[in-house]
């Protein structure tokens, strides 16, 4: 479910129409809906009630503080991948104490500034990780909590871009190797092992590869239980997926996710944390753009936007499907008619869709992307000297600009001329 709804014919976001956002700030923008991000993050918290529970917003997949500040008021916690989202957690006023650090490749000046600024946990990929981390927290005369990071060579069935779950991905350690890595962190100074970590991989639409990952992770932890660790948490990771399309093959909703996590981990005692990102953000999100031109060639014709793949990466990157809408709605029973919906970039991959049936446009009009609001602005580049584009949040009747679009004497002014020039 979203608030994207036509209204008297007009696109709206909740109560403030498409149209009247576009004239106001241009395009291409993305535009969010606080009711949907609201709504979205409650039936994960009521999901997972009333077990003990922190539900730990992914940032990696839709970063702007205006956002991530929406759902801290809620009570989210915050799951990290570099010190540039921790910091962007802190300035939405998020506490240490509901940041998760996760990640590969921490480096230890990372690491110092989590444990000075304050962390609920990190979440620990390898073995050098360990080391590391015990001698910066030893160097700050700090303990650390930590989860290790199981790998349970799941296949997620999702695309392989994306999966994070297979013994040949690079994310944990192997789940074979687990109380051998387990006793090596209880010998090492300054860490306390809190926890067991999984992600098996993003976009999942069937619960089955959870289930089969989930029921792993309960048998280690009474296995390390007998072995002398106090498991306590676990981290479950994120990864159910949303529908990209208005088809009928809608994937399982966070209630059922929720009653899989009771049933395989449920009986533990153990504080749950997942880290959903995608299924918050996604249909909370919009891209608008602007036909610039409709083209005619030899067998196809071509919708030519003013967005582009640097604004938006996941079709070319992935082939992704977005649903692609007029703002204004069109008549029932309209002739739609096939199109190539493309960039202005210099690359024949900045195409959106082939042969998408679309109601007759006309230069000037503007479409929206559904589905946008995950990994859209976050993969922004200004690849081809494109400027990032605004993104928009809106409240109610109200909206404002969350990120104001550059001007070029700002992009042109990062570039600076060595002395021999």
């Amino acid at each position: 479910m979203d608030h994207f709804t036509y209204k008297n014919g007009l696109l709206h976001a909740e109560d403030v129409a498409i149209a009247d956002i576009a004239a106001t700030v241009g395009t291409p923008f993305y535009v969010y809906s606080t009711a949907t991000l609201t709504r979205h993050y409650t039936l994960f918290t009521e999901a997972l009630s009333p077990l003990p529970h922190q539900v730990c917003f992914a940032i990696k997949s839709l970063s702007n503080i205006a956002v991530l500040k929406t759902l801290g008021d809620l009570g989210a916690g915050m799951d990290v991948v570099s010190i540039g989202e921790y910091h962007r957690a802190r300035a939405a006023g998020i506490p240490g104490d509901r940041i998760v650090f996760s990640g590969v490749g921490k480096t230890r000046d990372e690491m110092r500034v989590a444990l000075t600024g304050g962390i609920r946990q990190v979440n620990v990929e390898s073995e050098p990780e360990l080391r590391a981390l015990s001698e910066v927290a030893v160097s700050l005369g700090v303990t650390v909590p930590i989860t290790i990071r199981v790998n349970p060579d799941v296949d997620a069935k999702t695309h392989e871009k994306i999966a994070t779950g297979k013994k040949d991905n690079k994310f944990g350690i192997p789940i074979s190797r687990a109380s051998a890595v387990y006793a090596e962190a209880a010998a090492l100074p300054s860490l306390d092992i809190v926890g067991i970590d999984v992600h098996i991989g993003s976009q999942l639409t069937d619960l089955a590869p959870f289930e089969q990952a989930y029921l792993m992770v309960a048998d280690l932890t009474r296995r390390l239980r007998t072995e002398g660790h106090d498991i306590r948490r676990l981290d479950l990771g994120g990864g159910l997926g949303i529908p990209y399309t208005r088809s009928n093959d809608a994937p399982p909703l966070p209630l059922d996710y929720g009653a899989l996590i009771k049933r395989t981990v449920g009986d533990l005692g153990c504080e749950i944390e997942i880290e959903p990102g995608r299924l918050i953000s996604g249909n909370a999100g919009l891209l608008v753009a602007g036909v610039i031109y409709v083209k005619q060639g030899e067998g196809r014709d071509f919708l030519i936007l003013d967005a582009a793949m640097n604004d938006l990466i996941r079709p070319a990157m992935y082939g992704a499907h977005h649903d692609i809408i007029p703002v204004i709605e069109p008549a029932a029973g309209v002739e739609q008619h096939p199109f190539d919906i493309v960039g202005p970039v210099c690359e024949s991959g900045d195409t959106f869709a082939k042969s998408r049936p679309m109601p007759p446009l006309a230069e000037g009009e503007l479409v929206a992307f559904r589905s946008a609001g995950a990994y859209g602005a976050v993969m922004a580049s200004e690849y081809n000297s494109r400027p990032l584009i605004p993104e928009v949040l809106v409240h109610g009747d109200q909206f404002a600009v969350i990120r104001e679009r550059p001007t070029f004497d700002e992009i042109l002014k990062r570039d600076t001329l060595p002395i021999w020039l």
